[in-house]
């Protein structure tokens, strides 16, 4: 395994992007200069996180395949909004029972040897669905069965994927880290659905589940690669999860920023989340188009957050996180209204792009806030207690929009969806909620 070629800062780490960075031409010397779209790929200057940057986008370009097709082979089985959001459902609720003890194994062991485990288990998973169904076994309870154990590994997975990006980047370096992780995740979200539609006109979803599995060999190899000083072992008690939830959500309470992360999630779950499970119902029974429209449609909501990235990773990492949550978020209710009630294709497609362009400072600014104001010791259980509820309110949103679409239609559900996110957002607005981001 090669070393890492980063200089350790105080032996623990890798160099400050100060240290590291030229001093601008012209001006005093030493004299802070503000953040431009050359800084949007700061944290590139870091061997560690350009493998690991490198490696998740070819990865999760893979689970973006897949998650094209699972809501796809379930409607075409069953032609129901309901069973649609039941199969997000059967992937999430897992993920966010599991995230707790996720939270707990990434604080107490080696990040990078828990997901070579967890990426090599989801791996094996998504080739047990390409051969259920190429060998023609595949029925909706086998396919929401197989989602549901690849979210139990998720939610193993999750807190330490998150949490090992900071040992990846020093902690000035981080706000533009979390940014570009942001943006290959949605880079990965636009690139995918778009091969998945291709895939599934010509290939077919079996072809497509196979994809996704072949793809964690790149996070695998990138993991192979990476090299982190070792964290100090942990001196805590015997990981019990009852007791370490307890234990942070009283830690949580007495941070106002967390607390505001935690319920800016919990909106941005219940209400503008499920849009992704949605758009399959919207591209055949509102737009009426498929194959790689709807893949095209998909990837719309990556490709905005894709175009936003270099504004949001250069310019914006000189913005408040207050503001530009506050006013993301304000975008973000506005574009899904929008879409729901865009009179042709051409329309939808362009807000979902806007909505995608506002949801990557969302997420990177809350999750950035977290990063920089917890402890160390806590990283990883305040990061799976976010992940939990993002998790739990996601699917639990997934169902009341997929039974609320069968009843009184899509549009009018997320026209609902997008006002009720709106009103949760101008209520997160004041000072003493989004404000205390910036602490």
């Amino acid at each position: 395994m090669p070393r890492s070629t980063e200089r350790p800062l105080g032996g623990s780490g890798p160099a400050r992007l100060s240290d590291i960075a030229t001093e601008p031409s012209g001006g005093a010397a030493g004299a802070p200069s503000k953040p431009g779209l050359r800084d949007a790929a700061a944290a590139f200057r870091f061997r560690n996180f350009r493998l690991f940057w490198i490696g998740a986008l070819l990865s999760n370009s893979g689970t973006w395949v897949q998650n094209l097709t699972v809501p796809y082979v379930v409607f075409q089985l069953t032609h129901s909004s309901t069973w649609v959001g039941i199969a997000a459902f059967s992937q999430l609720a897992p993920m966010a029972m599991m995230s707790p003890l996720g939270g707990t194994i990434a604080d107490r062991l080696d990040r990078r040897r828990v997901l070579l485990v967890t990426q090599v288990a989801m791996g094996v998973v998504a080739i047990m669905m390409g051969g259920a169904w190429v060998t023609g076994v595949a029925s909706v309870p086998v396919i929401i069965g197989l989602v549901a154990v690849g979210g139990v590994i998720t939610g193993i997975n999750a807190p330490a994927w998150q949490a090992f990006v900071s040992e990846l980047v020093p902690r000035d370096a981080l706000l533009n880290a979390v940014t570009l992780n942001s943006a290959q995740f949605n880079a990965a979200r636009a690139f995918g659905p778009a091969l998945g539609g291709l895939v599934l006109v010509t290939l077919g979803p079996g072809p497509a589940f196979f994809i996704n599995a072949a793809s964690y060999g790149a996070v695998l190899v990138a993991l192979a690669l990476i090299a982190t000083p070792k964290r100090p072992p942990v001196s805590t008690p015997r990981p019990r999860i009852l007791s370490d939830a307890r234990a942070t959500i009283g830690y949580v309470q007495d941070r106002r920023g967390m607390l505001a992360c935690y319920v800016a999630v919990v909106a941005l779950g219940l209400f503008g989340q499920p849009i992704f499970s949605l758009v399959i119902v919207f591209a055949e029974e509102v737009f009426q188009v498929g194959g790689l429209r709807y893949g095209l449609l998909s990837a719309a909501l990556g490709i905005g957050s894709v175009i936003a990235a270099p504004v949001v990773a250069g310019p914006g990492s000189g913005v408040a996180r207050s503001r530009l949550a506050g006013n993301s978020m304000v975008v973000y209710g506005i574009a899904l209204v929008c879409f729901a009630a865009a009179p042709i294709y051409l329309l939808g497609l362009l807000a979902l792009l806007i909505a995608g362009g506002a949801y990557l400072p969302i997420a990177a600014t809350l999750n950035t806030t977290l990063q920089i104001q917890v402890d160390e010791a806590m990283r990883g259980k305040v990061l799976a207690l976010y992940l939990t509820l993002f998790t739990i309110s996601i699917p639990v949103g997934s169902l009341v929009q997929g039974w609320s679409s069968d009843v009184i239609g899509a549009r009018t559900t997320v026209i609902i969806a997008g006002c009720a996110y709106l009103a949760a957002t101008l209520a997160l607005r004041r000072p003493s909620w989004l404000g205390h981001l910036d602490d």
